[in-house]
C-alpha cells in the first residue's frame, strides 16, 4: 500500500490513525520481534520524556547474561541509505550519560510518530527535538517516523531540528523524497540511520536498536497497512483520492 499524503486531512484524523498504528507496532513487537526479557509498552510515560511506544527490559539479576537476541550491527548493518555520524565537536557531549528507570525496569528504546501538533509552531518543533535529544544523551535509543513534509518551523524536517541538537550537518530530505524515517543509537557520539520516501512509496524496515550492537527490524508497512486498513472508508477514500474512486 501506497504511503498517502496526511496533510489531506485534519490532526484529528491522523491522530486515531497515529494511535491504531501504535497498537499494531506494539502487538507486532510484543508478539516475537523483541527478543526474550524486552517487551513494549504504548503510552508509557517516562517523567519529561512522554513516547508513543518505549521498549522496555525488565531489570536483570546480576547472574543472568544479557540478552544476544537481535541483529548484530556488524555480521548485518542496518539496510538504509545514509548514515550519520555526530562529530568529536557535537555539541553536549561533555553531559552525563544515565539509565532511566520506570518502576524497576530498565528503558532501552523509544519509538515516537510525528504529528501535525508537533509541527504547528516553533516551540512544539523544540519541545519534540529536545525530547528526543534528552533520550539520547540518557542513553535511550530512539525510532523516529516523519510522514510529513518539512514546514516553516522545521525547514530540514523533524530529523534535522533533531540532528542539529548533535552537529550542524543536517540538511533537508530530497526534495522528491520530504519525509523520512530516522532511527539514531544512544552515546556520547549518538549516530543516525537515515531514510527518504516520498507519498506513494512503500515504506522501508527501519531498526530499532536495543543496544548500540544489536537492533530488530520493524516492519512500518505492514502495520501502517494495518492501521489505515481500520480507518473508515470515507477517510480511506480521501486518503487514497482517485485511485480508489476509480476501483
Amino acid at each position: 500500500m501506497p504511503l498517502h499524503e496526511w496533510t489531506r486531512v485534519d490532526a484529528g484524523r491522523f491522530h486515531a490513525f497515529h494511535t491504531a498504528w501504535i497498537t499494531h507496532l506494539s502487538e507486532t513487537l510484543n508478539g516475537g520481534l523483541l527478543p526474550a526479557g524486552y517487551y513494549a509498552l504504548p503510552e508509557q510515560h517516562a517523567g519529561r520524556l512522554i513516547a508513543d511506544i518505549l521498549t522496555l527490559q525488565a531489570r536483570r539479576s546480576a547472574e543472568e547474561p544479557e540478552s544476544k537476541g537481535g541483529v548484530a550491527v556488524v555480521q548485518a548493518p542496518p539496510n538504509v541509505r545514509r548514515r550519520l555520524t555526530a562529530s568529536a565537536a557535537a555539541r553536549g557531549t561533555q553531559r552525563t550519560l544515565a539509565i532511566r528507570h520506570v518502576s524497576g525496569h530498565h528503558i532501552v528504546a523509544m519509538m515516537e510518530i510525528v504529528s501535525p501538533a508537533n509541527k504547528d509552531r516553533a516551540a512544539h518543533v523544540d519541545e519534540f527535538a529536545g525530547k528526543a535529544e534528552t533520550a539520547l544523551w540518557h542513553g535511550i535509543h530512539v525510532l523516529l517516523a516523519d510522514l510529513f513534509p518539512p514546514g516553516p518551523h522545521d525547514p530540514r524536517g523533524m530529523h534535522g531540528a533533531i540532528w542539529e541538537r548533535f552537529d550542524d550537518t543536517a540538511g533537508p530530505p530530497p526534495a522528491d523524497e520530504p519525509l523520512t524515517p530516522a532511527s539514531y543509537v544512544a552515546g556520547p557520539r549518538p549516530e543516525a540511520y537515515l531514510e527518504s520516501c516520498a507519498c506513494g512509496a512503500t515504506l522501508v524496515e527501519m531498526p530499532l536498536f536495543l543496544n548500540p550492537d544489536r537492533y530488530v527490524n520493524v516492519p512500518l508497512e505492514s502495520t501502517y497497512m494495518a492501521a489505515f486498513r481500520g480507518l473508515p472508508g470515507y477517510w480511506r477514500d480521501v486518503l487514497e483520492g482517485p485511485a480508489r474512486a476509480s476501483r
